[in-house]
């Protein structure tokens, strides 16, 4: 497995591990930094575990990107700059799981 293919899952978990610590959840905190060992593990379940993990950063994005233009449309304060950095960011982190789905497998294959 590539390591240049596991710099953008890094760089998501640690993003979304800073999202958190933002808001004081510290066992959010301590589980992304956690996935970051079976980032780095051969194995095919921990590459799914991590996938997993990113799977739901996407839907967390999302989810906040909502949240938090629906809280600036009603004070009226400008959102399209929200939207291009957290969607960027959502694509990202979805992108960094996808890099990691493609990687070939490590082990012996089979006919």
């Amino acid at each position: 497995m590539s390591i240049l293919r596991r710099i953008p899952a890094l760089l998501s978990l640690l993003l979304l591990g800073a999202h958190f610590l933002r808001f004081g959840h510290l066992v959010a905190v301590g589980l992304c930094l956690a996935l970051l060992i079976p980032l780095f593990l051969r194995s095919a379940s921990a590459r799914r575990l991590v996938r997993g993990a990113l799977a739901l950063g996407v839907l967390l994005w999302v989810w906040v990107l909502v949240q938090d233009v629906q809280i600036r449309l009603v004070e009226g304060a400008p959102w399209v700059r929200l939207v291009c950095i957290l969607g960027a960011v959502a694509v990202f982190t979805g992108g960094a799981s996808w890099l990691l789905q493609a990687e070939p497998t490590d082990g012996p294959q089979r006919a």
